[in-house]
């Protein structure tokens, strides 16, 4: 009856815990998840490392000039290893590189926010990039591989699927 007790508790062990400890690993040394999840990311973008801490889009200043389907207004903010690509002009951003982009009206009222954000092996079609748009409230709109984000973005796939400005 014990050798049973113990076969049951490593069938359980391997089932919950082994899991739960590989997802805890799977955290980057960077702080960014390696999970493409709208809930995880939000949840990361907000109150792990709140993006409106992290500097602008290089160039571009709060409240510039947007479009459809973002928004009239916009105010872009990227992780610090974005900068870097931005900056020195180095073609691609490395995996773990989040950015986002606040949407408002013409009234300057929030209505969305929208993160692209760089998982190695996610989405290969698509520069490994995972999307999500929320409501100003967090409330997820669209994530994961969103058709409508990938068919406009895939317009700039030589700028690494982005139009905010140039990264070469």
């Amino acid at each position: 009856m014990g050798n049973k007790r113990a076969v049951i508790f490593m069938i359980a062990f391997s089932l919950i815990v082994v899991p739960a400890i590989t997802m805890a690993f799977s955290m980057k040394s960077s702080g960014t998840q390696n999970i493409a999840d709208g809930a995880a990311v939000y949840k990361f973008i907000t109150e792990k490392d709140p993006y409106t801490k992290w500097p602008l889009w290089p160039g571009k200043g709060k409240l510039y000039k947007g479009q459809h389907p973002h928004g009239a207004l916009l105010t872009t903010y990227v992780s610090k290893k974005a900068v870097k690509t931005i900056t020195k002009k180095r073609g691609a951003f490395p995996n773990g590189t989040i950015i986002v982009k606040e949407n408002y009206m013409p009234d300057k009222k929030l209505a969305a926010v929208t993160v692209m954000y760089r998982v190695k092996g996610y989405d290969p079609d698509a520069g490994d990039w995972f999307w999500a748009k929320y409501k100003a409230d967090g409330t997820i709109e669209k994530e994961g591989k969103v058709k409508g984000c990938i068919n406009c973005h895939s317009a700039q796939i030589m700028n690494d699927w982005v139009f905010t400005g140039p990264i070469k």
